[in-house]
């Protein structure tokens, strides 16, 4: 499933390799490695194997939840879709609370020890969603799991995930996205181990 998914990501080009000219990170790391999981969404045929593929990730991993919460913003459209077909309440939740309004931070009704799935669309050293998860417990809710489209593998990330105390899974992964890319000739074999070298630099 990781391969088919990462070659899905290849697909909708929403994954990019560019080792001569890194992309910088919202953290400031210099990468030579890029997803951008928004451009899935204008995909229709790619879109259906990554929604499959979480559906399936749910299904095998989490039965037991009750409602799925996105992270704002593109985690939102994801939880959106899969609550629909799987008939799942669905909310968001935002990097912060609105200035205006109700000041939620929160969107969508979450009921005191509801199990709650969050859905996140790229993990990389997982801070984002780990603050989501938090703010979904602290309003009563019981965090299962956290599942996303994409993550990097980042030890770091995998460190935040344990000090937190919360289950995360993913649909593909930079591995998968390195070996698909290979086999598919958008790199040459002989590139994954400067990638991987990069990758576990970090």
């Amino acid at each position: 499933m990781k391969i088919k998914a990462a070659k899905a990501l290849l697909n909708a080009k929403a994954v990019f390799f560019r080792p001569e000219e890194p992309f910088t990170w919202a953290s400031g790391i210099q990468s030579p490695i890029y997803c951008d999981n928004r451009l899935v969404l204008t995909d229709p045929e790619n879109r259906q194997v990554i929604e499959e593929g979480l559906m399936e990730l749910i299904r095998e991993h989490y039965p037991q939840a009750e409602a799925l919460f996105g992270t704002a913003t593109a985690g939102i459209p994801h939880a959106a879709i899969c609550g629909y077909a799987m008939g799942l309440p669905m909310g968001y939740v935002r990097s912060g609370a609105k200035d205006h309004g109700r000041t939620n931070r929160i969107e969508g009704r979450v009921l005191p020890g509801q199990k709650v799935l969050v859905i996140e669309d790229l993990i990389s050293t997982g801070g984002s969603v780990i603050s989501a998860a938090k703010a979904l417990e602290e309003a009563g809710a019981e965090v299962i799991g956290v599942v996303s489209i994409f993550s990097y593998n980042l030890q770091k990330a995998a460190d935040a995930f344990a000090e937190a105390g919360f289950e995360y899974t993913s649909l593909t992964d930079f591995d998968s996205a390195c070996k698909a890319a290979a086999e598919t000739g958008y790199i040459k074999p002989e590139d994954i181990d400067y990638l991987m070298e990069f990758r576990n630099s970090l």
